[in-house]
């Protein structure tokens, strides 16, 4: 297989990041205990990420291309690895959210450096919607696998022990592995120079806001605001959940968390099957409904069973299991939405349609993981997952309005 070092680097980096950009439901909980932080003070710390993220991926776009894809990705991997060495020996929450920043701003740049390389590296479209999969498909084993790290990490007996922060210096042993692999990778970026006469500057950022005057962008961006609003809310505050409604210790409240992005690969990988069958819409509605019914079924569940002291898997709750499937349901909707959009626009336009998906994305986290956090603070986790029904309506709505602007929009020449 040609390529095959970069291919193996864009994996590492990937499953990296998973695991950084996801392990936000692990930090939430343990800066609670750790630090003594409360619900609301803990709520902002994914704003730091994804703010950096929405930031970086407007202002730096038209310039990665100047820098070179390789070269950036390297920047960004020597950063993050300094970030991550550094946090257990700083062992304060400010540091947690600087390194979060960090992550967020390196995050926003190798993600549009790998998408742009997955272009460079394959020879046709099957070839590129494959091998985009399967990075897609493989950060959500990153996912998984960052559950699995910090619950290994963390101390149920001792809450103010710091061998949590442990866990990031495993990361940065990592992404020196991956900067080391990406070093003796090469990649030919011919291809993606720009003209001298081809404006990369201002233009594109002019560029991208007139995309927003379209009825169909303007559709698309809620659905995908409020999709990642829904899933970064229930993402971050299940640890909580599990540990403060259902009291089962934290090591647990965090491994069964693990139960969430094992749905959503499941979910997004039978969805691919199931809408070669039957149009999307109907399908994202139909997951929706569902969702909805989880919530409805799984909270007052929870509210009846309480765990207690938990020593081994027999004695966790049925609950704990339940909210979690959530995610098989929603999964379909993010890569769905995505792949109308971009289809709806010539190539020429597609990079920027990829900018807002990114920026808007990275918002939607943000605030959904303060609104649950504060609702959690101010009137506990059931109420704070109960909230969840609000934005999912607010989504079946969004949906329907854009599927009728996909219908009438006429492609940009």
């Amino acid at each position: 297989m040609s390529n095959w070092k970069i291919r193996v680097s864009i994996f590492i980096n990937y499953f990296i990041f998973a695991i950084l950009m996801n392990s936000v439901g692990a930090v939430v909980l343990q800066v609670q205990r750790y630090f003594g932080v409360n619900e609301s003070q803990a709520s902002f710390l994914d704003g730091f990420k994804d703010v950096t993220i929405a930031v970086t991926s407007f202002f730096v776009a038209s310039f990665l291309t100047k820098i070179g894809y390789k070269k950036s990705m390297l920047i960004a991997l020597a950063v993050l690895s300094v970030g991550c060495f550094s946090l257990p020996l700083a062992n304060t929450f400010m540091a947690i959210k600087i390194l979060l920043a960090l992550v967020g701003f390196c995050f926003g740049i190798t993600k549009m450096c790998v998408y742009s390389i997955v272009g460079l590296i394959t020879k046709t479209e099957k070839e590129h919607i494959s091998l985009l999969s399967f990075l897609e498909s493989f950060f959500m084993v990153g996912v998984l696998s960052g559950n699995f790290l910090f619950s290994y990490f963390i101390d149920d007996k001792n809450p103010y022990s710091s061998a949590w922060l442990h866990a990031y210096y495993v990361l940065g042993g990592l992404t020196i592995i991956a900067f080391l692999f990406l070093l003796f990778s090469s990649l030919d970026e011919t291809n993606a120079k720009p003209a001298e006469s081809e404006n990369a500057g201002w233009g594109n950022f002019v560029e991208m806001l007139q995309l927003l005057m379209r009825p169909i962008v303007l559709s698309f961006i809620v659905c995908a605001f409020v999709y990642v609003l829904i899933e970064q809310s229930i993402m971050n505050w299940l640890p909580t959940f599990n540990n403060k409604v259902l009291k089962l210790p934290s090591t647990y409240s965090v491994l069964i968390a693990a139960i969430l992005p094992v749905c959503t690969f499941l979910g997004r990988f039978l969805s691919g099957i199931i809408m070669k069958k039957i149009s999307w819409i109907v399908a994202l509605i139909l997951c929706l409904i569902c969702a909805a019914a989880l919530i409805l079924i799984a909270i007052p569940l929870a509210n009846k069973s309480v765990a207690g002291n938990v020593s081994s898997w027999k004695e966790i709750p049925f609950a704990a299991y339940i909210f979690p499937m959530i995610g098989f349901f929603i999964a379909p909707i993010y890569p769905a939405i995505n792949s109308i959009i971009l289809s709806s626009f010539p190539k020429t336009q597609q990079a920027k349609i990829s900018g807002w998906i990114v920026i808007f994305s990275a918002l939607g986290g943000t605030l959904g993981s303060m609104i649950t956090g504060h609702i959690f603070h101010s009137f506990g986790g059931e109420k704070a997952f109960y909230f969840s029904l609000v934005p999912v309506t607010i989504l079946l709505i969004a949906l329907i309005v854009f599927n009728k602007q996909h219908k009438k929009a006429i492609p940009l020449k």
